[in-house]
């Protein structure tokens, strides 16, 4: 599953949901399939949804047999609507549901995405690119929001602390040439902070992942989805079932950590993570990207 995803956290959210025989588990962030196979390989039944087209139809090249003999049920869905998907295909009470919210090492390297700015092509940025949800792109936002809300976007989507600036010179750019692909926007964001050397390159891309993530979060309402989906997951979890939830930064961590504490409030269960799990030194060494990842996980007990 490599060459679409590499699957961060696998074997501790695996040990973590105690994936059992027979079980019924919900792939809420499908990708490339690492953490469904796993599941698949202890003989657990999974329903595995994801947002992008692409993802599907990978996981349906490569898992035709776990298909076709039923342990395995595909969904192009948003995780938003996991209560709906889940009552649609007989997923009531289900053992475990894990959500990975990082964007995928396909979404990252497909230049027609525009996920990284490392990378040249449009500013897309959307994870459902089958047109049916009539989402705006990356490229739209910068066309179309005006000073302020560029500055509350970067400020509070991306903890960028120069969002003034960058949201004076967007508005400024975009009257003269519009702003559409990536090469456009790190080429105004290294006008913005006076970076044109070499020596600068780390600085440029501290600068453009913030600015990059504040606009892919925007794009695809991940914040707002991880909101409505985490009550919703804990419904449909059997008693002793288990959410696990890997997140790639401060702003999910913090939703995550403030939901389960939540869930506890209202007595439906309890904390399995006093501190999130994060990467040994093993999977940071094979898997640069794991390096932010943190997974916290709650138990259903009532």
């Amino acid at each position: 599953m490599s060459d679409f995803h590499k699957p961060v956290l696998l074997n501790e959210i695996i040990e973590s949901l105690r994936v059992k025989k027979d079980g019924k588990y919900i792939d809420a962030t499908l990708g490339g399939g690492g953490h469904t196979g796993e599941i698949l390989k202890r003989e657990g039944i999974v329903l595995g949804l994801d947002v992008d087209k692409e993802a599907i139809k990978y996981v349906e090249e490569n898992f035709k047999f776990q298909i076709s003999n039923l342990k395995l049920t595909l969904v192009h869905g948003n995780f938003k609507d996991i209560d709906e998907i889940a009552h649609l295909n007989s997923f009531e009470n289900v053992d475990g549901i894990i959500f990975d919210l990082g964007v995928s090492s396909h979404q990252i390297e497909s230049e027609d995405r525009g996920f990284s700015f490392q990378k040249k092509g449009r500013l897309d940025m959307r994870m459902d690119t089958s047109g049916k949800s009539g989402q705006v792109t990356a490229a739209d936002l910068l066309k179309a929001l005006n000073k302020g809300e560029l500055y509350e976007l970067f400020t509070k989507l991306g903890e960028e602390h120069r969002a003034h600036a960058i949201s004076k010179d967007i508005v400024r750019t975009r009257g003269i040439n519009p702003i559409e692909t990536t090469e456009d926007l790190v080429s105004l964001l290294k006008k913005t902070y006076g970076i044109e050397k070499e020596i600068n390159s780390q600085k440029l891309a501290d600068i453009s992942k913030r600015v990059f993530q504040a606009l892919r979060i925007a794009v695809n309402s991940e914040l707002k989805n991880i909101e409505e989906a985490l009550p919703k997951a804990v419904k449909i979890l059997r008693k002793g079932g288990r959410i696990g939830v890997i997140s790639f930064h401060s702003l999910e961590d913090r939703i995550v950590k403030k939901s389960f504490e939540q869930f506890m409030n209202e007595k439906l269960g309890k904390i399995i993570t006093n501190k999130p799990i994060t990467p040994g030194i093993e999977e940071l060494r094979i898997n640069r990207r794991s390096r932010s990842a943190k997974l916290r996980v709650f138990e259903k007990e009532n």
